[in-house]
């Protein structure tokens, strides 16, 4: 087998949520530049139609948008790829939500809204499309489910955002069970683990004069991650490359990780 087909994931079909931006911008980019028929969702309908036009631009992506904060959403995005696929090669739960407030403060809507996003959603959305994931499953080619979660769920985050770590350490969970539950049925389940990207969660921290020095100390390689670093991960954990690790939580970080 070439490298080119051990890596490729030409053909394939793929659902990335939360697809309009952010990590999950840079994941479906990789997708639809690699040859991947990509679905992007988002709750916002506009976001979500302006992106997949960019990136129909060089394949083959169309938008999807859905509020995936009720199970109603993630039923309702189910029954859309399930009318246009038969197959679901790849899915990509990386829609999410944070809430930051001083522990005194934290109120209970922050955990409603975060853990419906982030750990809610991902289970249902899973569970909904198993007839079009186990439809693509093969034994030398599985399906694959790939969750997003965080370095915060490995590591103690230094922001006070309490809700958002614990769903992350629970989406890691989630998805080592998953892998369990489901290994028998050709499809892997892992978990990526990005450190520091560039999203509208993290906007704040590329905003100012001194930002280059604070990421510098911030990340032991020097820098925060880009685009292709994020797109790498997820199309080795689809390509036939990948096809043997499932239950893995990997961390793309640069390190931090490794730093307690």
């Amino acid at each position: 087998m070439g490298i080119a087909e051990l890596f490729g994931i030409e053909g394939k079909v793929a659902l990335v949520t939360g697809g309009s931006r952010g990590i999950g911008l840079m994941i479906a980019r990789g997708f639809v530049e690699a040859g991947a028929k990509v679905y992007i969702s988002s709750r916002k309908a506009q976001a979500c139609d302006e992106a997949a036009a960019e990136l129909a631009k060089t394949g083959e992506c169309v938008a999807i948008p859905a509020d995936l904060s009720t199970e109603a959403g993630c039923v309702a995005l189910a029954g859309q790829i399930a009318e246009r696929e038969s197959s679901l090669h790849v899915l990509i739960n990386n829609a999410g939500a944070t809430w930051g407030a001083p522990i005194a403060d934290y109120p209970d809507a922050a955990w409603d809204k975060v853990m419906a996003t982030n750990v809610k959603a991902p289970f249902f959305l899973t569970r909904l499309l198993l007839p079009q994931l186990r439809k693509a499953a093969t034994a030398d080619d599985p399906a694959r489910v790939i969750m997003i979660g965080s370095i915060d769920g490995i590591r103690i985050s230094e922001f006070e955002h309490y809700a958002y770590p614990a769903s992350k350490a629970a989406i890691h969970m989630l998805a080592r069970d998953l892998a369990h539950k489901l290994v028998g049925e050709h499809i892997t389940v892992n978990a990526i683990a990005p450190g520091l990207f560039p999203s509208k969660m993290t906007n704040f921290l590329f905003e100012s004069e001194h930002a280059g020095d604070a990421i510098a100390k911030m990340v032991p390689m020097g820098r925060a991650g880009r685009p292709d670093d994020m797109a790498g991960i997820a199309i080795f954990l689809s390509s036939r490359a990948g096809s043997y690790l499932t239950g893995a939580v990997i961390p793309v970080d640069g390190g931090v990780s490794t730093h307690g």
